[in-house]
Formats: C-alpha cells, structure tokens, sequence
C-alpha cells in the first residue's frame, strides 16, 4: 500500500459499510451469532453448522457459474500471457476489457463511485484503490469490437447465435485458471458445443507463459442422427493506435489475410501519415485475428451486425481505412460434422504493442515488454504458435489437469491458485531487458513493493525463475544499500521497510530451495549476508527484537517491539543463518543463531500478553504514536507463518503460538462484518455487511485509545478485511493443525468473490488483481506439509487430511508432477509421478500414518530398486538414497513402507 494518494479517502471518509450486494447472497446463511458489544463488538460465538464445516473437506466438483443463476456478467478470468496486459475471458465465452495498450491507469476501470452506509449518511466517493470495483463490479468493457458465431444448417433450418448469453438456454462457465471451460446449451438444437480458452501457461517456463497471445477453442458435437453444416465465425476489430490516432488524416488502418499451410491469419496494422507522430504511442504496434488449421478463409472487411451474410462476406485480401474509420477483421471456417461426431475449431488473437507507457518511469521500461525478444509483431506471435500448437496446448492443459486432478476440495485448488492469474493483468510487466515489475494492484503503487510482494508464495513456485532474477537483479542489485537496506519500492522510493526487508531475505531462501542447484545462492550469498545484517543492525538494545523504526506495509513508521516485525526478522535472521552454513561461512551462521535464540526466548517472553502477541512501545515515546499495542493484530505471528513455508521450524514457541492464532480466531474472525465495521469507520469496503471476514486489528482489552494517543490516517487499515492477509493467516492456521478455522477463513474469502456478486479472479486490496492475494498458495503449500530443497535433492510432504489416500501437484525445480499416498492395512504406499521436465532426489521425508515403527523401506525409481537408508523419529520418517536419482519425466519414483 502507498500512503500518500489514498491518505486523503482513509482520512476524509466515515466509511462503514452498507449490504450493497451481499444482502443477495449472504456468504454463510448461518444462525445469529453472539456479539460482545462493549468489545467492539466482537463475534465470540461464531455459530457455525458442523455440516457445513464437513462440507468444506468433501473434494466436490469444479466450481460451475451458470447463465440462469446470473452468475456469468462479473467474470473476468485473465486469458493472455504473463506480463502481457489483461484480456478477460468472460462468463458467456467473450472476451472484454482489452487492456493491452499500455495505459496503465488506476484500476481495470479507473472510475470512482458514490457510496453510503444507508441514507442517513453523506456518501463517499471511492476510487479503484479504495475498492470501487468490489463495491460495484466491473462488467461488459469492450473498447473494441470482438466476437465468435456460428452457423447452424439441419434438416432444412438454419440457425445463427453468437456466442452470448442473449443467445443460449444456459452456459456452464467451469472456473479452472490457467484453462476455463464453458459449455453452451440448448434444447431445439441437436449439439452440444464446448469452448475451452487460455493462454500458454506452463509452470517453471515463464518464457513459453508470456506470448500475447488468447486461444478458443470450440468442441462441436452432433448429437443428432442426421448431418449438421456448421459454420463458424469469429471477428476482431483493428484497434491499433486506435486511442491516439482518431483523425482522418492520421493516417490509415490496414487488414491484410495471410494464409499459410497450417492457418489463417488477418493480420491488423496501422500505416500514420506522419511516420513519427505515434511512434511513441501506447497502442502502436500489431493485432492479428488467427484460425489454426484448415478449412477456413479471412474477411478483411467484415460487416456487423452478425446475419447469414457475414458468413459470406465478399472482401479482397487486404482493406484499407481511413483512421478514424472502424476496419474490422473476420475469420470464418465451415465444416459438416456427421452424426455422433465431433469436430474442434482453434482460433487464436494475438497483439504486439512495443511501448510500456510513461507512467512505469525505470530505464528498463524504456526497452519495451520482454515479448519483443522473440517476437517483431502480432503476426509473428501467431505464426509461433501455430507451429507450436500442440506443444503449448498440450502442456498447459497437462498442467490444469494436474493441478485439479487432486484430492483436496476442488474449490480449495481454485482459490489457493487462481490469484496467480494477477501475472497476466497489467497489475505485472516484464521488460525487455528482462527485469520484472509490477504495481500493487492495476495501476497502484509502483515498484515491486518489497513490503506487499513479499507475501505472494505462488510466483516462487510456479515461475521461481522469475524470482530468482528478482532477488538477484532488484533487490540486491539495484536496491542494495551499502548498509544492507534494500529500497522498498526500488528507484520510486529509497528507504528500506522493514518487514519487507525480511520479506525478501527469506525470498533469497526459497529462491535457493527451488533452484536446480547453489549456483543462486553462491552468486548473491554477499549480498544476501549483507541484507540479513542490516536486520540484525536494527536491534538497538541488543535484545534480538527489532526496535529501530522503519516503513512497514501498514505505511507508517512504528517505534517500539512490535511482535509480527520482530517475529519476521527473526524468522529472516534464520533464514540467513540457514544459508551461511551452506555456504560454510561459520562465524555469521553462529551470530545468526545467537539473534535467533535470544530474539525467540525474548519475544515469546516479552511480547506475549497471555493470550497473544502484542507491540511493546518504545520506552520513551511511549504510546504517542500509531501502533498495535495490545489490540489483536492479524500479522502477529507472520515469522512463524513464513517459516512453514521453508521448512525453518519453530521460530515461537508452539503452545504460544497456537494461542495467538485461537485469538485471531476468537476476536477478529467474524461470518459478518457488518457489526463490527459500523462501529469502526474509516476502513475501505473490502467486505460488505452479510459477509465474513478476518479483520485487521481489534481491541479486545477495550481500550480507549487503542492505536496510540496520536491516531494517524493510516488506522483505517486496522478495520478493513484484505485477502492477502487472510490467507496468510490461513495457510499458518493450516501449518499448525487448526483445519477447520483455515478452510472456513479461506472459503470466507472464496464466498467473497463468488461470481454472483463480483469477478472471483479479481481479489482487491489498493487496486485490482493485488499481489499479495498470491498469499493464497501458501494455504495450498501447508495444507500439503510440502517442503523442498533442489540443491539438496530433498523433498516432504506430510498432508494435513486424508492422508491414507491422499494426491496432490507439486512444483520442483526443473520439473512437476503428481504425489500421492495410500494406505492399506499397515503398508503405506508414496507415489512421485513427474509429468514435466526432470527431478532430482536424493532425501525424502514422510509421515508414518499409525505412529508405529517402521519395518522395511523399498523404493523403485522407473523399474530400477533403489538402495536407501532411513531414520525414524516419531511418526517422522526421512529416507536417504544412496545416490542420486533424476527422475525424467513421465516416470515415478515409489516409496513402499510397511
């Protein structure tokens, strides 16, 4: 978050908040619950159905969005590549808010709205940062013409209908990112017809991830007994320089149809009058509209509105226009399907928009986006993927079956993954250079904020790659002080922030993990050693606990001993310490763990009220200025949180730990806000009364001036519910045992953003698409008791349920694939199947199910038996091969226990 521009919202406004849209579909239709209202009011009795809970385990369906439910209008799923802008898929099939012109406004829609609590009070006006698209979903944004019909012929009928929702009984929109799958019904006709769209998508190949490029593909099957003539059609409108080039005498609009062997393309381009007038501009560059495959022709020239002649469209391979005139393309393949048959159409729209747009102003940007590497323009885009067809395809859906081909609830696997998908909005960019960055949310708050970005989990698993430059080129390059502090915000802003100092020392850890080897680690490790003292050098008074103050994510500056910076720091301090001894570098990993230890033994002793972890102010300011003090904060054990995600252990001691998150639970979990947040202004509408959520701070001491004596504006954020908090929270909720409260709190968000209300692939915080809602994968990461280290050729997994007959994805280094494990009678069975790339192993650890002793060991990798060793320590069992096995792809590796 960015505390100037929003300042003026959180301090002016009296928000608090109003049923708007949740009064239609409460997110739990649950008995009333008990409030205390002296305490803020804070919900202490829950009141939750036990059935309900046990429905939240059950692996269930794809969650399904239905046209009669009127489920379909808010959907946006991001269907171009990473770092490509954002072209959304919607619910009926058509694609909308084209933001690949390089804009980079505030927000999908940079509008501000109007909103109330109720009559009685004034409304406020709220922008894209503050929550206007949560408050009043985006919909139906289409600058550009755009579309897919067909042509129905069948015992002397013909039908036409777009693909719709007008024009349907029912569509079915299946919500599985990276690939959706929408089904379109009806009755009178004959077939059925299937679209699955996505862009390339394959895990650890950010490379072959980022083509500007969307594809649809149609399954059309006769269902009838007689034959069917189909044709369909799909148009693009030419909308290069469309924005900035609106005159006639700006020169001219160009559709040229370009076939090839294996496709068609009408390939979109703008010739200016003036050839260096628009060189500069947004929207200059290429679009090309492709079918790949045979048996289809391009129009030019294609007319609107959709009729049996625009199936027929009479047009020259190439058409010209007048800038200011609309030129749009078609593509149009016909085929005759016999009964019980199926045929597949593959159509593809590809864009090439060289300039990043003046408001990412880092030298970098200058290059232009990385795509440019590869491709000159549009056209060429298509051209690679049409020879690449099957390939890019083929792995992207292997990956989206693998990754919901598991055991855990299929609404789970949508939650915990889809937040990746804010890659392929504008939210994040990739230059040419090859450097990524990216806003907070669209268009807000610039430079990789290391203090937001370092909750996102998922970018490190599913492109590490990324990651690893990241760390390497950002954050201990450009932004490493000679004092240690890494600039928070890169070139916009050169001060360190604290807990996202830690944030990205802990980074360089997992970026270490899941490599192939050290060769990151040994490259960085100075710079790294020099990060991971800078943390130590805020400890004034030598206590292990943090107190120099610093910018934190919360966007002030806190004095005193605050518990989820100390315990961050303490966390990071171990992470270091956990490097330097790989890197034998004894005597910094030995004042590593002296911080640890004394950091640990002090905050447990020290910042624990009995109940939970406070902030303990300075010894001299006192309470003047803003803080968490003894209010319960979300953050508070966020160290411990990180550390399951590296397999660090303990950082707090567990009982107490356990405790601060029973209290988390217990004071600012709630299945409605709307109580609390009426007693409670100045927060953004993140949740809306009737829905539930885990609030930021709150004061179950009943304190009158609970956040200092000097309030500042930034105290709002303590009222508000944001997601990537939340599922931080989650995914340590699930790392520590408590299930139940984790899968309640990330389904609370999931029910949050259900397609009724609002765009379930758009989670909001300071803009649309907000990087820290990635935090969800690490509720994924727990609840698998996944931990991995590459370079070790070590790997873990210790599911949290269903363990006897339990199966999951996993991302490795340079591979990825299917774990699963059964359990029959007092055997246990442990399966690895890498479905991409390669897998070194050496050390495997598991769980033993019934706690007995281990017998006998035997591990087969393809068919070759593999000698190992193993060591039992309760149910704990890690198993150490004798050498090295690399696992190729499509071969399992298979641990037998009995």
């Amino acid at each position: 978050m960015k505390n100037i521009k929003r300042r003026d919202f959180l301090r002016n406004t009296g928000i608090i908040t109003a049923g708007l849209l949740a009064s239609r579909m409460p997110v739990m239709a649950m008995p009333a619950a008990r409030w205390v209202a002296e305490n803020g009011p804070l919900q202490l009795d829950k009141n939750l159905d036990p059935e309900w809970i046990k429905s939240l385990y059950k692996r269930g369906t794809v969650t399904t969005y239905l046209k009669s439910k009127n489920e379909l209008q808010y959907i946006g799923m991001p269907v171009g590549g990473i770092n490509c802008g954002t072209v959304y898929l919607g619910g009926d099939g058509g694609l909308w808010l084209w933001d690949i012109f390089n804009k980079n406004q505030e927000g999908i829609e940079p509008k501000v709205v109007e909103w109330s609590a109720d009559a009685q009070i004034p409304p406020v006006k709220i922008r894209p940062r503050d929550g206007a698209c949560y408050v009043q979903p985006s919909t139906n944004i289409r600058p550009l013409e755009q579309g897919f019909a067909i042509k129905i012929k069948y015992q002397g009928n013909t039908i036409i209908k777009r693909f719709h929702q007008d024009d349907w009984d029912e569509i079915r929109f299946e919500a599985t990112y990276p690939v959706a799958v929408i089904h379109y019904l009806d009755k009178k006709l004959p077939l059925t017809i299937k679209l699955t769209a996505f862009s390339p998508f394959i895990p650890l190949d950010e490379d072959n991830s980022n083509i500007p490029v969307t594809i649809q593909s149609f399954e059309i099957k006769n269902t009838g007994t007689a034959i069917i003539e189909t044709e369909i059609v799909s148009w693009l409108e030419n909308a290069v320089c469309k924005f900035s080039a609106t005159a006639s005498t700006d020169g001219k609009r160009i559709n040229k149809v370009i076939s090839k062997t294996d496709h068609v393309s009408v390939f979109a381009t703008f010739e200016p009058g003036d050839k260096t007038k628009f060189i500069d501009a947004g929207d200059t560059g290429s679009m090309c509209l492709s079918f790949i495959g045979k048996n289809a022709a391009g129009i030019s020239s294609f007319q609107l509105p959709v009729s049996a002649a625009s199936f027929s469209s009479k047009t020259t391979d190439e058409n010209v226009v007048n800038a200011d005139e609309k030129l749009i393309a078609g593509i149009v393949s016909s085929q005759q399907i016999l009964p019980r048959k199926t045929i597949k159409k593959e159509f593809a729209i590809s864009w090439h928009f060289p300039n990043v747009g003046k408001r990412i102003d880092v030298p970098d940007a200058r290059t232009g986006h990385y795509y440019l590497n590869k491709y000159t323009d549009a056209l060429a885009v298509v051209d690679d993927v049409a020879d690449r067809f099957s390939y890019l395809s083929s792995q992207t859906k292997l990956w989206s079956a693998t990754w919901y081909d598991s055991s855990l609830p299929h609404w789970f696997m949508e939650r915990t993954f889809l937040n990746i998908s804010a890659l392929a909005t504008t939210t994040s960019h990739r230059f040419k250079t090859g450097r990524s960055w990216a806003w907070e949310g669209v268009g807000a708050c610039e430079g990789n904020c290391t203090h937001v970005w370092q909750y996102a989990q998922a970018i490190g698993r599913i492109f590490p790659a990324i990651e690893r430059d990241n760390r390497q080129r950002v954050d201990l390059g450009i932004s490493l002080q000679e004092d240690g502090g890494i600039w928070f915000r890169g070139e916009y802003d050169k001060r360190p922030a604290i807990d996202g100092q830690a944030g990205r020392v802990l980074g360089c850890l997992r970026e270490h993990q899941m490599s192939a080897d050290d060769t990151f680690l040994k490259n960085n490790w100075t710079h790294i050693k020099k990060a991971t003292q800078f943390i130590i050098n805020q400890d004034r008074n030598g206590d292990g606990m943090t107190d120099t103050p610093l910018e934190n994510t919360l966007d002030a500056v806190w004095d005193g001993e605050i518990a989820w910076i100390v315990g961050l720091c303490i966390a990071a301090v171990k992470a270091g310490g956990m490097m330097a001894g790989e890197m034998n570098d004894a005597a910094f990993a030995i004042q590593c763990n002296e911080y640890v230890v004394k950091g640990t033994q002090n905050m447990d002793d020290l910042l624990f009220n009995g109940e939970y972890y406070i902030h303990r102010p300075d010894a001299v300011k006192g309470r003047k200025g803003i803080g968490s003090y003894n209010t319960c904060h979300i953050d508070q054990v966020m160290g411990q949180s990180w550390a399951w995600q590296l397999g660090l252990g303990r950082i707090n001691n567990k009982e107490k730990t356990v405790s601060a998150l029973h209290a988390l639970w217990k004071y600012n979990f709630t299945t409605d806000v709307g109580p609390y947040i009426k007693r409670h202004i100045g927060g953004r509408p993140y949740a809306l009364p009737g829905e539930g959520g885990m609030i930021m701070n709150t004061n179950p001491k009943n304190e009158p001036k609970p956040y200092g004596e000097d309030v500042t504006w930034q105290a709002g954020y303590f009222n508000e519910c944001m997601t990537g908090f939340e599922h931080q929270v989650a995914s340590h909720l699930m790392a520590e045992g408590m299930i139940d409260e984790a899968l309640i709190l990330t389904r609370t968000v999931h029910d949050r953003y259900h397609a009724f209300k609002r765009n379930p692939f758009n989670e909001i915080e300071c803009s649309d698409h907000y990087g820290r809602a990635m935090a969800s994968y690490g509720t994924f990461i727990t609840a698998c008791g996944f931990e991995y280290h590459g370079p070790n050729g070590f790997i873990r997994f210790t599911p949290k349920w269903d363990k006897e007959n339990f199966k999951t994805p996993f991302t490795a280094a340079q591979g990825w694939g299917t774990y699963m494990q059964t359990k029959t009678g007092s055997k246990q069975e442990h399966r690895l199947k890498l479905k991409y790339g390669s897998l070194q192993l050496q050390k495997i650890s598991l769980e033993k199910m019934d706690g007995r002793l281990v017998s006998s060991i035997l591990v087969v990798a393809g068919n070759q038996k593999i000698v190992a060793n193993f060591q039992q320590e309760g149910t704990s069992i890690l198993i150490t091969l004798s050498k090295r096995v690399n696992l190729p792809t499509n071969q399992s590796i298979i641990v037998t226990i009995s």
